[in-house]
């Protein structure tokens, strides 16, 4: 097989990259788009010999990068910034032919928050301290001491974006690196390999394997020399992480699945209630974080339905590189089958579509809104992950505190409300990562970000992704004791 394959015509390398060098694998898989279901090329597939090596790599490489003064790594962060930024169009077409997602969407505000990433944290890498304090005259110094290799493993929603925001983080706070990248969007993390190649960064600090689930996360997750785990996923693949990484009691870090509610109650904007409801549709529902449960006060219910019905029927869907589209493809004909089986079942049991309920020619599913749906049904309680949204009424604040919480999940909630007092009584009672209020996927990384329940463990984000990134030791002097003679 060609270590190569052009796509849109950037050259993208399918090999592994490993302690600073491209590495092949005696199996291969095959990369599809979504877009057309054309076969892009064979990606090399990585098993226990390649996670290793990827370890190994980052193992022989963590003290040189360890010791690396902050500014000089803060340096080469940007560099790899400066380096997204000139291959902006590149990352975007291979982006979106890899994973369905729009181009205008890539080229505007994904790749530009790839390189804001790199740039964020080596930013705060150099004003990272806590001051020193006193305990009965003793001094007390927190520091953070680089924890060692780090395993990154990362979705296919959003490819590099979501595993930038967990690479710029483990590398500013002095860590090697392990990135597992999604078997169906593998393609840009590759590039970013090249990048950061070019940008300086030495060999072995950053490592990236491909491959198939467990044929290599279990390699990697059970490893004792990694340090750190770091996953965005399924809730069933992070319980198989975490009894992997058991063993070694590894930190984790999850980013798991999501059922979030987005409250609508009478005196609210409906107009901008309903763009906020319609927005749930970015990247054909692919979305942890997206408001699926439509929660509507009943006064309002009948008018918010018949507005959002109109602006969701006008979304166009179809190839994602054309300007004018709004929703594009699922990703794979498997997730496709998923999302089908969910609305089909939800229909079975007494479910209304009001909008969609049907797959579309390819890869494409029609947005979907289901009406008449119970609380305990399985199309309210569980995350398909494509263009489906329930919508349910309620009576008063209490009963829509109760529908928003009542679910194993927690990651985030959206209200939508003109009373600023409800506003805070209401987000005070949620049980979420993250609470948008009016507003929907603002996202500053100075923020922590995570999820309650099932929805993950932990959190990153300014000085949380250090506080996870390391390890943070506190340093105790006695104001007395010293050699005098050497001052």
């Amino acid at each position: 097989m060609s270590d190569n394959i052009t796509v849109a015509g950037v050259s993208v390398d399918t090999r592994h990259w490993i302690g600073g060098r491209r590495v092949a694998s005696a199996g291969t898989f095959t990369d599809h788009s979504p877009i057309d279901g054309r076969a892009l090329g064979e990606i090399a597939r990585g098993g226990p010999a390649e996670a290793e090596a990827a370890v190994a790599a980052a193992r022989d490489a963590f003290p040189g990068w360890a010791a690396t003064p902050r500014a000089e790594r803060a340096r080469i962060l940007h560099a790899v910034a400066d380096g997204v930024e000139k291959r902006i169009e590149e990352l975007a077409i291979v982006e979106t032919t890899d994973n369905g997602a729009l181009l205008r969407s890539h080229r505007r505000g994904v790749m530009p928050r790839v390189a804001h990433n790199f740039r964020f944290f080596a930013d705060w890498l150099l004003r990272l301290d806590h001051e020193d304090f006193e305990t009965r005259g003793h001094t007390n110094h927190v520091s953070w001491d680089p924890a060692g290799p780090c395993v990154l493993i990362t979705p296919w929603n959003a490819p590099l974006m979501l595993a930038t925001w967990k690479v710029a983080p483990a590398l500013a706070a002095g860590n090697t690196v392990v990135l597992k990248p999604a078997e169906w969007s593998p393609l840009t993390a590759s590039l970013l390999a090249d990048i950061a190649a070019e940008a300086g960064l030495p060999a072995g600090v950053l490592n990236v394997v491909q491959g198939y689930g467990s044929e290599i996360g279990d390699a990697l997750t059970s490893h004792p020399d990694v340090r750190r785990i770091s996953f965005t996923g399924s809730v069933p693949t992070a319980r198989r992480i975490a009894e992997s990484a058991a063993a070694n009691f590894t930190p984790l870090s999850l980013e798991l699945g999501g059922k979030s509610p987005l409250l609508v109650f009478a005196d609210a904007d409906l107009d901008l209630a309903v763009d906020l409801a319609v927005e749930q549709y970015d990247n054909a529902g692919q979305v942890c974080l997206a408001a699926t449960r439509l929660l509507v006060e009943e006064p309002v219910a009948e008018e918010f339905t018949r507005r959002f019905t109109e602006k969701a029927s006008a979304l166009r869907q179809g190839d994602p590189r054309d300007e004018g589209t709004d929703i594009g493809p699922t990703i794979h004909p498997r997730q496709l089958e998923k999302i089908d089986g969910f609305v089909q079942r939800a229909l079975a049991a007494g479910a209304r579509a009001v909008i969609g309920g049907h797959r579309k020619d390819g890869q494409y599913y029609a947005p979907t809104l289901l009406t008449d749906v119970a609380q305990d049904s399985e199309i309210v309680q569980e995350e398909v992950f494509g263009p489906v949204l329930t919508l349910q009424t309620f009576a008063g604040e209490d009963e829509a505190v109760r529908l928003a919480n009542d679910t194993r999940f927690g990651l985030a909630a959206t209200v939508a409300t003109g009373d600023r007092e409800r506003a805070e009584r209401v987000t005070a009672r949620l049980v979420a990562g993250t609470v948008w209020v009016n507003c929907f996927f603002v996202r500053d990384l100075q923020a922590p970000f995570g999820g309650s329940r099932q929805s993950g463990v932990g959190r990153e984000g300014g000085t949380w992704s250090f506080d996870f990134y390391c390890d943070l030791k506190n340093t105790v002097t006695a104001p007395k004791g010293w050699d005098q003679t050497h001052g």
